[in-house]
């Protein structure tokens, strides 16, 4: 049984959650897993750990007790979703049958390693920031794999950062490519907000600080300053503050943000630092599956 209670920052209801993971489980197994049907005896029943071999901030434990609970495992989580792991830390434990556990192995901990990569460089990036006495927050993009951007965004809040926009229909953002069919700053602003419910925020995104201010004076709610370098950043921060509009808009910055250079960037005191690398370059957090009890079958294999 469950020993943890749910986690709170889970989005989606289970039984949805339970049907995006089957379709990986789907890819992977093809018509089945051959090597696990001719080594080993139906029936048998097995005691399993997931391990850390690294440490890190774990991710995916609501969605690897959804997996296993589906196929009737007994499940023991030792941590919870967002909090900090040493190496050679127990995750999971495990008991069920032996055949099905092999063979949703690797789609187990396929989620459980990259979310919790994902968290893991979150966290280190907001802890980097947080040190240096900023209070900039740090937001993922939309540069997720396909087909993972629920677990990817979810992995980024559990790492303590912001989600963004999860959908094209949560947030508008006018970016470049808008601009240049539309022509104009200031007309694309007036034209969203005389069309969009009251409910949706518009973001901007601009190039130069002569936009920046032109959106602010919009009226937008964001103003995304891309591909600024931190110099950039600063003077048009000053030409907004010497207009009165600073304070009137939320500033984010994105492009060429990376660990490296993060806190040349919050050093500029903008609201928002988004960064593709967090879910884009991911490198999982190490873990592997482990039997370490086999209750013997009588059952001769088939």
């Amino acid at each position: 049984m469950r020993q943890l209670k749910e986690e709170s920052l889970t989005f989606l209801p289970r039984k949805i959650l339970k049907e995006k993971i089957s379709k990986f489980l789907e890819e992977d197994l093809g018509q089945g897993d051959i090597t696990t049907l001719l080594t080993v005896p139906s029936g048998t029943i097995v005691e399993a750990e997931i391990v850390a071999k690294e440490s890190g901030v774990i991710a995916g434990i609501e969605e690897a007790l959804t997996l296993l609970e589906s196929f009737g495992f007994q499940v023991r989580a030792l941590v919870s979703d967002g909090s900090r792991v040493k190496e050679k830390a127990t995750v999971l434990k495990i008991v069920g049958d032996a055949r099905t556990l092999l063979s949703i192995e690797r789609t187990l901990l396929n989620l459980l390693t990259r979310m919790s990569g994902i968290a893991t460089a979150t966290r280190r990036l907001i802890e980097k920031v947080r040190r240096a006495g900023y209070k900039t927050r740090i937001a993922c993009t939309r540069k997720v794999a396909p087909g993972l951007l629920y677990f990817d965004k979810r992995a980024v809040m559990l790492g303590g950062g912001d989600t963004h926009r999860l959908h094209l229909d949560d947030l508008i953002i006018v970016k470049d490519n808008h601009l240049m069919v539309v022509g104009d700053v200031g007309e694309a602003v007036k034209s969203v907000r005389e069309a969009v419910s009251f409910s949706k925020k518009i973001e901007i995104e601009v190039s130069t600080d002569n936009e920046a201010l032109e959106a602010a004076k919009a009226g937008a709610d964001i103003v995304m300053l891309d591909n600024f370098s931190p110099q950039q950043i600063k003077n048009t921060m000053v030409l907004l503050d010497r207009e009165g509009l600073r304070s009137k808009v939320l500033i984010e910055a994105s492009g060429g943000i990376n660990e490296q250079n993060i806190l040349e960037f919050a050093a500029t005191e903008v609201d928002i630092l988004s960064l593709g690398e967090i879910t884009d370059s991911v490198k999982a957090l190490d873990m592997s599956l482990e039997v370490v009890k086999v209750r013997k079958s009588k059952t001769k294999k088939v």
